[in-house]
């Protein structure tokens, strides 16, 4: 298993920037394909980017161009750097792990371990 928090986030203004960042803790790090995923007020939890044991990012569309997914092997510690944000992206953020590699739709049902979320406002 592995345990994982989230830390940032806030407030910003549209076309401002924020970023999150994920602790990985227990299991091997690498092992694992990591995912941010994001869930607005009535809306469901959606995938927003993962990287892959192999290193191979995706990125949902609606991020694309805007946001960076990276990962700090060292530090166990994964990040989204969030650019040119909109008012839309207003969600509660959360890190989640997969042992192996990705599954083929970044799907939150197909993700096992998760974090507790953070918070992010644009307005």
């Amino acid at each position: 298993h592995v345990q994982l928090v989230e830390s940032g986030g806030g407030s910003a203004q549209a076309g401002g920037s924020l970023r999150v960042s994920c602790a990985v803790s227990g299991r091997t790090y690498k092992d694992y394909c990591m995912g941010w995923f994001r869930q607005a007020p009535g809306k469901e939890r959606e995938g927003v980017a993962s990287i892959d044991t192999d290193g191979t990012i995706r990125y949902a569309d609606s991020v694309k161009g805007r946001f960076t997914i990276s990962k700090d092997n060292a530090k166990n510690s994964l990040y989204l750097i969030m650019n040119s944000l909109k008012p839309e992206d207003t969600a509660m953020y959360y890190c989640a792990a997969d042992y192996g590699q990705c599954p083929s739709l970044l799907r939150a049902l197909l993700f096992p371990y998760w974090g507790q979320g953070t918070q992010v406002t644009v307005s």
